[in-house]
């Protein structure tokens, strides 16, 4: 049986890992290699396909697909990619570029799909069979998400299926890149929350250490900061369940670590859900670290 392999594009890094199907998804080999992103869209294509070639000298065969989870996503008309945060990338035919450099079939989905279809897979949703709805939960520098039916990636009419991340949260909250104000990642993310902590402090501090001022018990400001945290959380997180029921919910992503969030911000799910206060969804971190976008790329 053929070997999976996948590669997870990253803003700092490139990793390739290559999966045994008949060794139960055994991992056969792993490699990373800085993407040196300010190098330019061309760099990184060969950035890429040096990794893949180092690769495939470890793993004593070269691929005939692979499978990519990348930032942003491919439109599906142009077939350009858009939303991408590694900027170069937006507006150029990655996937057209990566086949011709490659010479094989080669599949894009959006990190957050990726990690999503990982955990769903042969992640915390091994221990949830019964779960044909899973969404994946990003919430780190950035917020993002991606949705799996039936063990399937629903990329959506506009590619943009799972991004409740640039949904509005805030009214009048601050502007995003995105062109709304608001949104969801600009509450909740990592560097949201320490500009938040920075606005009504004066002071300029990580989230772990706001977060450990938060348990501390004597920073008022730390103390708002976390309680903005679960309470925006509480109000984007019921949204989903509202909209998509899910039969499991992960959350990835360095915010993601906050155990508030599994407590203290699971009540504040059952205040805006549309299900009398009642929650049964299983919330969880996930099982696969930061290996869920490359599993989930060979997976594809």
């Amino acid at each position: 049986m053929m070997k999976l392999w996948g590669i997870d594009l990253g803003g700092t890094k490139i990793e390739c890992a290559v999966l045994d199907p008949e060794r139960n998804l055994e991992v056969v080999v792993r490699m990373r290699l800085p993407t040196e992103s300010a190098n330019g869209y061309e760099h990184i294509l060969s950035q890429i396909k040096k990794l893949i070639d180092q690769v495939a000298e470890q793993v004593g065969e070269k691929p005939t697909k692979i499978g990519f989870a990348t930032p942003g996503v491919l439109e599906p008309d142009s077939q350009l990619m858009k939303n991408s945060n590694t900027i170069c990338l937006n507006g150029m035919p990655l996937k057209a570029d990566l086949e011709k450099i490659l010479g094989i079939p080669v599949q894009l989905a959006n990190d957050a799909n990726c990690f999503a279809l990982a955990e769903a897979l042969i992640g915390a949703g091994k221990d949830y069979p019964r779960a044909e709805v899973v969404f994946g939960v990003i919430m780190g520098t950035g917020v993002g998400g991606g949705l799996v039916v039936n063990n399937k990636i629903i990329a959506g009419h506009h590619g943009i299926g799972g991004e409740w991340g640039h949904n509005i949260l805030e009214e009048n909250g601050e502007p995003c890149y995105c062109g709304k104000a608001g949104c969801v990642e600009q509450v909740i993310s990592g560097p949201a929350l320490e500009r938040f902590y920075e606005k009504v402090s004066g002071e300029k501090l990580t989230m772990k250490v706001i977060l450990d001022r938060y348990h501390q018990g004597n920073d008022e400001f730390a103390k708002a900061t976390i309680e903005r945290l679960l309470e925006f959380y509480g109000r984007a997180i019921s949204t989903l369940i509202n909209v998509l029921d899910p039969g499991l919910i992960v959350i990835g992503g360095g915010v993601g670590n906050v155990e508030l969030l599994y407590t203290a911000g699971f009540e504040k799910i059952k205040k805006y859900i549309f299900n009398k206060g009642v929650v049964t969804t299983p919330i969880l971190k996930p099982k696969l670290g930061d290996s869920a976008g490359v599993f989930g790329a060979a997976l594809l």
